[in-house]
């Protein structure tokens, strides 16, 4: 399938739709993974073809740990996507990072259980390096547009990804914040893991809702709250997303397009010829012939 789509918008809580898409065009996938979490809208944004994909589905009926990351990617890259921007609600963890600020964090860590994370196994071995999560450029195009847009845009920062679906407790906003965390959520992986397999850039606008559970003087989180805060920036990160596709650059200048390059072990005449069929979109992307 030639390219549908070049950018691709992930919305989270509260973000299910993006304004200012002309040319639109609606589609539903079939993938070897099951069905992405809705349809696909794809259209034209500050002159680029987008692919906007609620995360949750359609009236936010998906839990974070049933997610279908592995079918909303492996969509994504068969329409052509080569970069992704990810919207998500999360809690912060510093006082300096405040409800309503907006965060693009540079790493992550992964504290959720049994959601998989990979696209291969099945008799193809690969193992991706991902010690910088977060494509740089596509990261910093997002920050410069969320500092011009008036919010409080804060550049790096370490993201826990719980489990979910329920909130923290207070002891264990405690540990995160020992360790140097700086927000929370529970959506970034396997996602950001999936999307650099894919060979897509992946980046995140994290909308900051709450302060978790350790502040003393911070209300009970609730989704209430955060749905309520997550409100007041959606037309901010709308905004924010639009300049961000306009300023991106026509060649991407990193090493996400190539991270499988020398990531495949297992020589793929020796794999079924099933696990090949069902990943084409993912191999071909990194050069590898395979049969349909």
């Amino acid at each position: 399938m030639s390219a549908r789509a070049t950018v691709a918008i992930i919305g989270g809580s509260g973000f299910y739709q993006m304004d200012g898409i002309e040319d639109v065009e609606t589609i539903e996938l079939a993938t070897p993974f099951g069905a992405p979490s809705g349809a696909i809208v794809i259209g034209a944004v500050a002159g680029a073809r987008v692919a906007f994909l609620p995360r949750h589905g359609a009236g936010h009926r998906i839990l974070p740990g049933e997610l279908p990351q592995r079918a909303n990617i492996w969509a994504l890259a068969t329409l052509g996507v080569e970069r992704i921007i990810s919207v998500s609600a999360v809690g912060s963890l510093k006082e300096e990072i405040a409800p309503l600020d907006m965060v693009v964090p540079d790493q992550l860590i992964d504290r959720t259980r049994g959601r998989v994370s990979t696209f291969f196994g099945n008799g193809i071995v690969a193992h991706i390096a991902f010690d910088e999560p977060f494509c740089a450029p596509l990261s910093a195009s997002l920050h410069a547009a969320a500092s011009g847009a008036g919010v409080r845009a804060h550049a790096g920062g370490t993201m826990i990804v719980m489990e979910g679906p329920a909130f923290s407790t207070r002891a264990e906003s405690l540990l995160y914040r020992s360790w140097g965390a700086h927000i929370i959520g529970m959506t970034a992986l396997p996602e950001a893991k999936l999307a650099r397999e894919a060979g897509i850039c992946y980046a995140t606008l994290a909308c900051v809702t709450d302060y978790d559970t350790w502040h003393p003087a911070h209300d009970s989180v609730s989704a209430d709250m955060i749905i309520g805060n997550l409100l007041k920036n959606v037309a901010h990160a709308r905004g924010i997303i639009g300049e961000a596709v306009a300023s991106l650059p026509a060649v991407r200048a990193c090493a996400c397009a190539s991270a499988l390059a020398d990531a495949i072990i297992t020589p793929l005449d020796l794999a079924p010829e099933g696990a090949k069929r069902d990943l084409a979109p993912i191999l071909e992307r990194a050069g590898k012939a395979v049969p349909r």
